[in-house]
């Protein structure tokens, strides 16, 4: 019997958190179930997470989504892996998990990601692509040369999305938007490019990289395995899925370069889909979005997560120094006048410099709490604002508007902030996870219900609220900024003498 309804999950695996949603083919979120994403920090600068644990609690969100949804399994009609960019997940030459995941917020391998870059010239003609701490090849040489038992043993290399996939259909594949966006794929053919792998120095894993896919391909069904852990049914179609920053663009509708995507969560993501590819001296990455077009990308580690890791490290026993009702209240009487401490937010990585750490810039004996953590927030706000102008200097001309995404649109003073700092428009949209509705809207164009991206956001998104910018809150603004980025620029030739410092403490 057909279901006069289509009814979409979405598995959205985040830094942060794991979420599955079910969305219908009108757009209408019908649940969410979630979960912290439980790292495991064995080192410093090490963020990992365990393959088992992750799809256990995978399964029971997957069941308790359905359970609030009023939903079983047979009435999904399709499936869609999401998830963070970038990180590590690897198979055996068995094709079974034998170590952790690597979540793109591990910075374990930042002085091999300074040297490739210092020499990224060679590659960007091929790749399009910067180097970042967190990309497969980086972390792949990294485990070369120093867990290199562990390295022998990988089969398989695959994004997050796709390892999730794997363990929803038991088959390997790797989504052509992650494997643009982790320098190994020639964006002029699409495919693996050996020069790239040469480069970095493993050579052999050209031969570990699974058949690429496109994100509205359908990548077999639910197998019986896993339809017991998530009590979806087997043979559920099951889709390619989604970089979560595709994701994110394609449900606030962000489909030309008339509108920029913010993503404000774990990461500080800032794109737009192009026609043509930013230059190497831009400092953007390009990568292949699902529309055909080149996703232009500025981001970096610098976003919403850091409020939370501030507010546990406020109080005694990790517990949050503030609830968010309080925090909302308290940017909602103050203004940009209230706090002269400027917050680098650089606690899972910088976008300013590979060794750049957090920082607050201005204490006095008078600080006051509410004036450092305001500080974060804007902190988090000029982090983006600097790669929204690394973007502005690509595409030549202001966005008509910004449509933000990620935990940021919980607060309207804060993304009320973003419209100041960044003196645009700044626009969100009904759903709220849109990771979920990005997702559904893939399976709902893969399943050939919609004929385009287009026709999918036209059906099922829409505007929730605009924010204008306010002049007087963005001259303050503006000075802030560029005192954050005046002092930054001073300390540009300090980091790597912090980082041997902590180097020898470690020893």
């Amino acid at each position: 019997m057909t279901n006069a309804t289509k009814h979409f999950l979405t598995i959205d695996n985040g830094g942060t958190n794991t979420k599955v949603i079910i969305v219908d083919q009108d757009g209408r979120q019908l649940s969410v179930s979630s979960f912290p994403t439980d790292a495991i920090e064995r080192r410093p600068g090490f963020r990992e997470v365990n393959p088992g644990q992750m799809w256990r609690d995978i399964g029971k969100a997957v069941k308790a989504a359905l359970e609030s949804a009023g939903l079983d399994g047979s009435q999904i009609d399709g499936v869609v892996p999401v998830g963070h960019g970038k990180g590590l997940y690897v198979l055996g030459k068995d094709g079974k998990p034998f170590m952790d995941g690597i979540l793109s917020s591990d910075s374990r391998a930042a002085d091999l990601a300074n040297e490739f870059e210092s020499r990224v010239a060679e590659i960007y003609p091929i790749s399009h692509q910067h180097v970042m701490v967190m990309q497969f090849p980086v972390l792949l040489r990294w485990l070369k040369d120093n867990e290199p038992e562990q390295y022998a043993r990988i089969g398989h290399v695959l994004s997050n999305k796709d390892f999730i996939r794997y363990f929803l259909t038991g088959e390997i594949l790797e989504e052509r938007g992650d494997a643009s966006g982790n320098n190994l794929v020639n964006l002029e053919t699409g495919e693996y490019d050996g020069r790239l792998f040469d480069f970095f120095g493993i050579p052999e894993m050209l031969e570990c990289m699974p058949k690429l896919v496109s994100a509205t391909d359908r990548c077999e069904s639910i197998t019986a395995e896993a339809a017991a852990n998530t009590g979806l049914a087997e043979g559920t179609p099951v889709y390619a899925g989604l970089f979560d920053i595709d994701a994110c663009a394609l449900a606030t509708g962000v489909l030309s370069d008339d509108i920029f995507s913010i993503t404000a969560g774990t990461w500080n993501i800032n794109v737009f889909p192009s026609k043509t590819m930013a230059p190497l001296d831009g400092g953007c990455m390009n990568s292949v979005f699902p529309t055909g077009d080149t996703l232009v990308e500025a981001s970096s580690p610098t976003s919403a997560g850091n409020l939370d890791y501030v507010l546990r490290m406020m109080t005694a026993d990790g517990s949050k120094a503030a609830s968010y009702d309080e925090l909302g209240a308290m940017l909602e009487r103050t203004d940009a006048k209230y706090t002269d401490v400027l917050f680098f937010p650089f606690l899972y990585g910088s976008n300013v410099n590979l060794g750049a750490e957090g920082a607050f810039i201005g204490l006095r004996s008078s600080s006051e709490r509410d004036q450092l953590l305001r500080a974060v927030y804007e902190g988090v706000v000029f982090a983006h604002r600097h790669h929204v102008e690394q973007l502005l200097r690509v595409l030549g001309h202001k966005p008509k508007a910004i449509r933000i995404s990620g935990g940021v649109c919980n607060s309207d003073p804060w993304v009320q902030m973003f419209a100041d700092v960044l003196n645009l428009p700044v626009e969100t949209v009904a759903v709220t996870e849109l990771g979920g509705l990005g997702g559904a809207m893939c399976a709902a164009v893969g399943s050939g219900l919609y004929g385009s991206f287009q026709e999918a956001f036209d059906n099922m998104s829409k505007l929730a609220k605009r924010f204008e910018p306010h002049a007087d809150q963005t001259a303050v603004y503006d000075r802030k900024f560029e005192a954050y980025e005046a002092l930054l620029t001073a300390l540009d030739g300090g980091w790597a003498a912090l980082r041997d410092m902590q180097n020898s403490l470690e020893r």
